[in-house]
């Protein structure tokens, strides 16, 4: 037997001696024996490669007889590629008995190697850059006077920031209404070829869910346009009160970019 040749699967050779001859199947016969899709066992030498340490992806192609022709390998840019051969050598030969000449193993490097999580992170903060204005922040602390918050917003627009302070009474209504109108005076400033008020803001109770609905003034050249938008009250109210500024304003302004 050629060392470089793969072993077919015994199930596929008519001349296993442990074989019986089947007798033959009627036409459209569930017992009509399939043909193994992988004969020469090339996916079983390529897993083993895989194994092999900085190994990122193999193929083994062999030829109509079952022997080896040639052996792809990709690995990390860290690796020496005489290293790697030895290795896939070594792998064949101790594993299966494949004897492979190291001329037909050729070994591809590539230094940009990231695992699917951080390809995902960077897709999604790619679509991030592409929004309009992005949320970077809120704090809401007891003001010098009594019975008053402050409320601090930061937001975000390409590489610009913008931060803006608003005071109101101790109350979840007048909470909600100082996050949403520093949410606009950022908003305002970020977007200088535009202006942006806040209407109002207020919660309100629908289809079982708490909300924010707020109502912004954009002006834009001459034209003024009544926007609003709604958050669903989920980690706090003034959280969702910037949201819904959000809300009501990113499709008017990505308009005017």
């Amino acid at each position: 037997m050629n060392p470089s040749r793969l072993s077919r699967a015994p199930d596929d050779d008519p001349r296993h001696p442990d074989q019986q001859a089947a007798p033959p199947a009627k036409a459209g016969s569930p017992l009509t024996p399939a043909v193994s899709p992988d004969p020469w066992g090339l996916k079983r030498a390529e897993n083993l490669i895989l194994t092999l340490t900085g190994v990122l992806s193999a193929r083994v192609v062999a030829t109509a007889g079952g022997e080896i022709s040639e052996i792809h390998v990709l690995t990390r840019a860290d690796m020496q590629a005489k290293q790697v051969v030895r290795n896939v050598e070594s792998a064949l030969l101790a594993q299966l008995g494949i004897k492979v000449d190291h001329r037909k193993i050729s070994v591809a490097q590539t230094a940009d190697v990231r695992p699917i999580e951080q390809l995902q992170e960077e897709a999604v903060a790619a679509r991030a850059k592409k929004r309009v204005v992005i949320f970077r922040g809120l704090e809401v602390h007891p003001a010098d006077r009594p019975h008053r918050v402050q409320v601090r917003v930061q937001l975000s627009f390409g590489e610009r920031e913008a931060e803006a302070v608003e005071q109101g009474t101790d109350t979840l209504r007048n909470r909600v209404e100082a996050a949403a109108r520093a949410a606009a005076t950022c908003l305002d400033e970020l977007l200088p070829d535009n202006s942006i008020a806040l209407e109002g803001a207020m919660l309100l109770d629908a289809f079982d869910r708490k909300l924010v609905l707020v109502a912004v003034h954009g002006l834009a050249g001459r034209e003024a346009q009544l926007l609003t938008g709604t958050a669903e009250v989920r980690e706090s109210a003034e959280r969702s009160a910037v949201f819904a500024v959000l809300d009501a304003t990113n499709r008017w302004t990505m308009a005017r970019r």
